[in-house]
């Protein structure tokens, strides 16, 4: 009897390596290179004798059914004038920028001019004796500089003629630390004048004008005096609405006990928008129904004003009043600064995050008839804060007159 014969698989099982002799007629479609469908590919059969020969090539005719949008070809009509618009555009913005750029230049350049030519005049009004007594050092960019600045009432037609010293503070700039620092100086402040004795500080602009009044300070703080600024606050009035007004943060209200300006004055507490006048009138008003309000508080409501109006001055919104703006500046100022140097401080109160606010202070005492601060202990101590050789420390709460610096 035969053996049973095994039924055959409809498949084979692959076992590796390359399979030959596979007897399958579908293969050829799998194969992409080419050789196995030439290769397996049926020839066509030939036309029968009297047909014409059937045409291979693709049909140009288009598909059955609804037509799809087609962008326009290169050559068609809307092509040339869109490229038109395009290259139009391209011109106007190659001319336009660098001509704006040029304008921008020039107005800069103006301003430049305006500013120059009257610190030109500024630098003018500063006598030799004056000039003998600062200590020149070094570039405004790279070395601290203390500036004296002293705030007065002029009404002549100089920054010392017929003047009186309101204020008196001392600024210096750090560019390497990118600090600013003020230091004012009470002008009923105590302090020994050379040649002259003992009395109140602001007397030694009376007695000897900003020489005298720079060899007082160096004394009293052990400090040199690199450059001097002369302030006429009443020539700020202009310049503040030239720049539409400054904004500063009241921190306490003030109602004037006493005219000023001929008008009484009160400032809420806050936010507050000073035009000039009432920018002046905040910083100069010495008579307030507040008893905490001193002279020292008062200082403190002029450094108020020259933060924000130099706030301002670096605002990108002032270079289109840049004309106007540095005319205006420099107006109201007798100095040794140049133009460049004066930049400097500007470039380095805009690098600035903070600034150093201090002032000396003393105990009131009445001697002679006037009232004056007699000079306290902790000055030495401020002074050493102003120079950044030890920490702030603010003023003991309650002390009025007492010395300290804070960070704002």
């Amino acid at each position: 009897m035969a053996p049973e014969s095994k039924p055959r698989k409809p498949y084979r099982t692959y076992r590796g390596g390359r399979a030959g002799g596979i007897d399958d007629a579908d293969a050829a479609r799998f194969d992409f290179t080419g050789r196995s469908a030439a290769a397996a590919a049926p020839a066509r059969a030939p036309t029968p004798e009297g047909l014409p020969a059937p045409d291979m090539r693709p049909s140009r005719e288009p598909l059955p059914g609804r037509r799809v949008a087609e962008p326009p070809p290169p050559g068609g009509p809307a092509g040339p004038r869109r490229g038109f618009f395009r290259r139009r555009w391209r011109r106007i913005l190659a001319i336009g920028i660098p001509v704006l750029f040029l304008l921008f230049a020039f107005w800069l350049y103006l301003g430049y001019r305006a500013f120059s030519d009257e610190v030109a005049k500024a630098n003018k009004r500063i006598d030799k004796r004056t000039r003998a007594a600062l200590t020149p050092t070094g570039n405004i960019l790279r070395n601290p500089q203390i500036s004296l600045v002293m705030g007065s009432d002029s009404r002549g037609q100089s920054a010392t003629a017929g003047a009186r010293a309101d204020s008196i503070l001392l600024v210096r700039t750090d560019p390497s630390h990118h600090l600013i620092s003020m230091l004012s100086i009470p002008r009923d402040l105590y302090v020994p004048i050379p040649g002259h004795g003992t009395n109140k500080i602001n007397a030694a602009f009376a007695f000897g004008g900003p020489p005298l009044l720079i060899r007082t300070v160096n004394r009293l703080t052990s400090l040199k005096v690199n450059h001097v600024v002369l302030v006429d606050f009443a020539g700020f009035r202009k310049l503040i609405d030239d720049l539409g007004g400054i904004t500063i943060v009241n921190p306490t209200k003030i109602v004037s006990s006493e005219d000023f300006d001929g008008h009484g004055w009160q400032f809420g507490k806050g936010p507050i928008h000073l035009d000039g006048r009432r920018a002046l009138a905040y910083a100069r008003i010495r008579h307030t129904t507040n008893a905490a309000d001193t002279d020292i508080s008062r200082t403190e409501r002029q450094q108020r004003v020259l933060q924000a109006l130099m706030h301002e001055l670096i605002k990108p919104s002032s270079l289109l009043h840049l004309p106007s703006v540095g005319r205006s500046v420099v107006k109201p100022l007798a100095t040794d600064l140049s133009a460049n140097e004066l930049l400097g401080m500007g470039w380095i109160k805009f690098r600035s995050g903070r600034t150093l606010e201090c002032h000396l202070g003393g105990t009131p005492l009445v001697l002679g008839g006037q009232d004056v601060l007699q000079s306290s202990e902790q000055n030495a101590a401020v002074v050493q804060m102003f120079l950044g050789n030890s920490a702030p420390q603010p003023s003991p709460k309650g002390q009025l007159y007492a010395p300290g610096c804070t960070v704002k």
